[in-house]
């Protein structure tokens, strides 16, 4: 828990491993949605395996930074809203590697933002096709296994800024927060 200052608290290296494997779970699911687009582009892959080489066990490195960065430059490369948004999971995934341990809410897209991406990918592919959306929130939310909500926990509430990605992150926010 955060000291009563608001300061650091702990978090612990397998905790950290268990939010990389969250957000990289929530970004695989839309891969493909990049690569449809721009087949030739390995960012986001990349990304996605350096956050998944850390989850497994490896420690942790500057490949998760460096590829993060480069999956959120291939984002900017592509037209589609939907995979621009899978690029900035496959970074996101990669860059929950350096969550860091301070109590503060800008820390919380670290944990869930990856997650709204599917979201957000959802909501636009059921707008095209007129189906339910897949992944919503609440199926995102039941996702977030141990210790994940418990981590979330130990940060301040999502910040709810104006764009639909940031109400996606609040909501998956609650979401979490009330898993048990």
């Amino acid at each position: 828990m955060a000291d009563a200052d608001g300061g650091d608290f702990n978090l612990t290296m397998d905790e950290l491993r268990a939010v990389v494997r969250f957000a990289a779970d929530c970004a695989q699911s839309l891969l493909a949605e990049f690569e449809a687009e721009a087949p030739a582009d390995s960012r986001p892959r990349e990304a996605l395996d350096a956050a998944r080489m850390f989850a497994d066990g490896a420690a942790r490195t500057n490949l998760q930074r460096t590829t993060a960065f480069a999956a959120h430059r291939a984002a900017k490369s592509v037209s589609t809203e939907t995979a621009q948004l899978a690029a900035l999971a496959c970074g996101d995934a990669a860059a929950a590697a350096y969550l860091h341990p301070i109590a503060r809410a800008t820390q919380v897209g670290h944990i869930l933002r990856a997650a709204a991406c599917a979201a957000r990918v959802g909501e636009l592919k059921a707008s095209i096709e007129g189906a339910t959306p897949g992944d919503d929130v609440s199926t995102l939310a039941e996702r977030a296994l141990a210790p994940v909500p418990d981590v979330l926990r130990r940060y301040p509430a999502a910040p709810y800024g104006s764009s639909r990605l940031s109400h996606l992150v609040a909501a998956l926010d609650t979401a979490v927060r009330d898993r048990r």
